[in-house]
């Protein structure tokens, strides 16, 4: 799918050449070990690189150049898997093959190499006004999640479920840590990811793989380095005590987490056949739990699960009214006895892995899809397709969901309410 050339000990190129579309779609990605301190830094450095540079010191006229590039789509983000904080470069231009002018992808190179490599700078470091004002953005979006109830109960499960640990770890850090951030300690982080991250590049489009690794080569001068991203080692957690919290703030709906440990993870053999489980268990709209717990008997306003793969966690999102708590949890518990029981239709288990099929396909149908998803999957098979992977859903029968089932054991009940707890 994906060819990869090393450009460097611990920077690899990896490069889709197709013409499945009319465009040029770039990522850039700094890996690094997930800390709260370091991630409160690298978040702010994502917004200060691309709010200005030594070339656009102002977000407009950065803008502007962009427009003139035909609209080409340039943008930093930050984020987390695993144990790992991940900074990335995104880049969308057109293809200079359907354009009468050529020069458009150079010139997104040129800036992105500016992007990187230039940043605005005065008395050897960054900008004390452009730091203040994305260390505000950063702190907005973390407080944001307090407005947000759903989001906020999630965080409060996997802060009580996995504390101390890169599960309840943000991708932003901590109000506190980006408060304590300076212009020097900016550059310290800024000159660290430069120098010692783990870089994977992804190029999709209909590019010529010769010229590619040339430019890279030409004009980002990326030096070796010895970071190696190391899968985190799952605890399985020997659950004996299901522990129960109740929060209460001026709400109406209350927002109901059901959190379970498994010690199947991302790097499990039984990943696919855990994703199936959590497809038929409350992943989809014909799932156990959307049916019986929210249709059959009213008892939620929403319901699902997830499954965090990385940290062993399956977990129930529910909205139910707050008196309804001991009832919803017991219905959500007793959809989970039914899948160890191989209580499974085969017509459920179909309607499952069609979806997961549809979900993985429709992903594929965009170049940025096909990069999450190979970076994501690439340390399985180098060769990854979707349709191997859909292979493996297909291969799970109603006993492996029996066995997965039984392997998913009960942690923690937390309801956020405007109820006294």
């Amino acid at each position: 799918m994906f060819k990869k050339v090393v450009l460097q000990k611990g920077v690899n190129l990896y490069i889709r050449q197709t013409e499945q579309f009319k465009t040029i779609t770039m990522s850039i990605k700094w890996i690094s070990e997930l800390d709260a301190k370091q991630a409160a830094h690298r978040a702010v450095l994502s917004n200060v690189l691309q709010d200005s540079n030594a070339e656009y010191r102002e977000q407009s006229e950065l803008r502007k150049a962009l427009d003139e590039l035909y609209g080409t789509v340039l943008y930093l983000d930050a984020s987390k898997r695993d144990n790992t904080h991940i900074i990335s470069l995104n880049m969308e231009c057109v293809n200079d093959e359907y354009l009468s002018t050529d020069g458009v992808f150079n010139d997104a190179l040129k800036m992105i190499q500016t992007v990187i490599f230039k940043p605005n700078f005065k008395d050897g470091t960054f900008d004390e006004s452009v730091l203040r004002r994305e260390k505000r953005t950063v702190i907005e979006r973390i407080r944001s999640i307090y407005d947000d109830k759903a989001r906020y109960a999630h965080k409060r499960m996997f802060d009580l479920m996995r504390p101390n640990s890169p599960a309840s770890i943000s991708a932003n850090g901590t109000e506190e840590d980006v408060e304590s951030i300076t212009g020097a300690t900016l550059l310290d982080t800024y000159e660290n990811m430069l120098k010692n991250d783990a870089v994977d590049i992804y190029i999709v489009g209909d590019v010529k793989e010769e010229e590619i690794v040339e430019k890279f080569k030409e004009m980002f001068n990326f030096q070796e380095r010895e970071f190696v991203r190391k899968p985190s080692e799952l605890d399985v957690y020997d659950v004996k005590d299901v522990k129960t919290t109740f929060e209460k703030q001026d709400m109406k709906q209350g927002k109901l987490q059901v959190g379970y440990s498994t010690p199947v993870s991302f790097y499990h053999p039984d990943y696919p056949k855990m994703q199936v489980t959590n497809g038929v268990f409350g992943g989809f709209a014909h799932s156990k739990l959307f049916m019986n717990v929210r249709e059959k008997e009213s008892m939620a306003y929403t319901v699902n699960s997830a499954y965090a793969a990385y940290y062993g966690v399956v977990y129930v999102m529910a909205g139910i009214d707050a008196e309804l708590e001991e009832k919803a949890v017991k219905l959500i518990g007793e959809q989970l006895d039914a899948l160890k029981n191989g209580d499974v239709t085969n017509t459920e288990l179909e309607q499952t892995v069609a979806l997961l099929s549809n979900s993985i396909r429709s992903a594929f149908d965009s170049a940025r899809g096909q990069i999450e998803i190979y970076d994501q999957y690439k340390y399985f098979d180098a060769d990854f397709s979707a349709d191997k992977w859909i292979a493996q859903w297909k291969a799970v029968t109603i006993e492996d969901i029996k066995q997965m089932a039984s392997q998913i054991k009960l942690e923690l009940i937390y309801l956020l309410s405007g109820r006294e707890a």
